[in-house]
């Protein structure tokens, strides 16, 4: 047997084996599933933009008149007019003075921590981090240090125990603002505080935030009121505005310096033009038809609402990243495809993406579902649960990261108390999160469920959604759930 079998056998073995699933048709609320129709729950389309008619000819009028492809990288011949109209939009989506495009959103964080930090340099980075900013941070070669997930309490007590080691040391802060397998917010006021106390930088990855929260679906930035405040704002244009690639937002120094700095830019080809079309065309209807944020987070309310009549443990706020997290990997799997046998596909997430013990099935509301929809899913889940002997008060978010002072000792504790026990902590965490992280014990919100309650889905959803803000007309009809 070779290395390669041998590690495919072991990732068999381990319940951590993949292969890919075939969906047949665009990235609509409704799909094929390997020949089978399913409701589509973890797609990160979440406005309905990947199919829309818009969107799709936008897209086809771009090949025509650009082409497929750019044909080189954006220094060489790739910056085409297209390129240039995307990125100045941008820069007025985010109120930033320039925008620069990447090819996609993993290809942004490499590029903009590894030019932002190097071998002399400090990152500090939240530990539930996407693996691209663990990677960037990587490939930086700079000394990376490791704060507790939203903790800013011990972000801020790492910065001050890594005083500079010579005047030119760079310092970089570097977050998702909303995570993607947890979807929970980061505390940006507080990280632009410690920031500007301590003379760093701050990268946040907008990924999950644009087109989901902030006004009008800005992002979390706007949400916390830094618009102009962030040194680099990540995004990408392959979730809520359905298309793919990626860019960064910042002052014109900071833009001018990624061109020339930023490698992952300078050796990659141009996005392809009618990537970026159909991404223009996307903006444009998110800024036209604001109304589609509000009905993605009235779905991501029905959803959960609907979930916890079902009995599974899901808070009540409106953000449509739902983790229902079963621990154990093969769990997650056969949850998975007892749901697909229902009738609605929802992916497991296994180790390496979430740490060991948490994996789940990652649920994703969308603009263009229905609330039936996500009362069905909600019946779905709950019999594929009971179908495995699962109880449904068991399955939901994360094991908390609650603060030191929340695992039972004093909150009095002197500073030293508890530098000694973040001391012990990372001395046994090392940076490769994904494989060494542990988590502490679950918490469960007392008022998560309500036993017996009958779920009115159509009162539920008029309660959450504006009463002006109808869907798109053309979206409402067959058409939005053809596969």
């Amino acid at each position: 047997m070779s290395d390669i079998a041998e590690r495919l056998a072991e990732l068999e073995r381990l319940g951590r084996n993949r292969r890919l699933r075939l969906v047949s048709g665009p990235q609509g609320p409704t799909v094929l599933l390997d020949g089978r129709p399913v409701l589509l729950l973890c797609s990160n389309n979440y406005l309905g933009l990947a199919d829309h008619p818009r969107v799709r000819e936008a897209a086809a009028e771009a090949a025509m008149r650009w082409g497929a492809g750019a044909g080189a990288s954006r220094l060489i011949s790739g910056t085409m007019t297209v390129h240039r109209r995307l990125e100045e939009r941008l820069a007025g989506f985010e109120r930033t003075q320039a925008c620069v495009l990447f090819g996609s959103g993993y290809l942004a964080n490499l590029g903009v921590i590894s030019a932002l930090a190097g071998p002399e340099d400090l990152v500090f980075s939240d530990e539930l981090n996407h693996a691209s900013i663990i990677d960037g941070c990587r490939l930086s070669r700079a000394e990376v240090i490791v704060y507790r997930h939203l903790d800013v309490e011990h972000l801020e007590w790492s910065m001050r125990r890594q005083p500079a080691r010579h005047d030119g040391q760079r310092r970089l802060i570097v977050t998702d603002s909303v995570f993607s397998m947890d979807g929970d917010v980061a505390p940006l006021q507080a990280i632009v505080e410690i920031a500007r106390a301590h003379g760093a930088r701050v990268a946040v990855d907008e990924a999950h935030a644009t087109g989901t929260v902030g006004p009008d679906g800005r992002g979390a930035i706007a949400e916390a009121g830094l618009e102009g405040e962030i040194d680099a704002t990540i995004g990408t244009l392959g979730k809520a505005l359905g298309s793919y690639g990626a860019y960064v937002c910042g002052d014109e120094e900071m833009v001018r310096y990624l061109i020339n700095c930023a490698r992952a830019f300078i050796f990659s080809t141009a996005p392809s033009p009618p990537a970026v079309a159909a991404a223009l065309a996307a903006l444009e209807l998110l800024q036209e038809r604001p109304h589609r944020v509000q009905r993605l987070r009235a779905n991501a309310l029905t959803l959960r609402r609907a979930l916890a009549a079902e009995g599974f443990v899901v808070a009540e706020d409106d953000m449509p990243i739902v983790p229902l997290v079963l621990g154990d990997e093969r769990a997650a799997m056969d949850m998975c495809q007892a749901a697909i046998e229902g009738g609605v596909f929802a992916q497991a997430i296994r180790p390496p993406t979430v740490p060991a013990g948490t994996s789940r099935l990652r649920l994703a509301a969308m603009a263009s579902h229905t609330s039936a929809d996500m009362v069905k899913a909600a019946r779905v889940l709950a019999a594929a649960a009971r179908k495995l002997a699962l109880d449904p008060a068991t399955i939901g978010p994360p094991p908390s990261r609650v603060s030191l002072d929340d695992r039972g000792g004093d909150a009095r504790r002197s500073e030293p108390a508890r530098a000694q026990e973040w001391d012990a902590r990372a001395s046994s965490g090392p940076f490769d999160l994904e494989r060494t992280m542990e988590f502490s014990g679950a918490a469960v919100p007392a008022d998560a469920r309500a036993p017996g309650a009958r779920f009115d889905a159509e009162r539920e959803y008029s309660s959450a959604a504006r009463p002006d803000a109808p869907f798109d007309h053309e979206r409402d009809g067959e058409f939005a759930h053809a596969a």
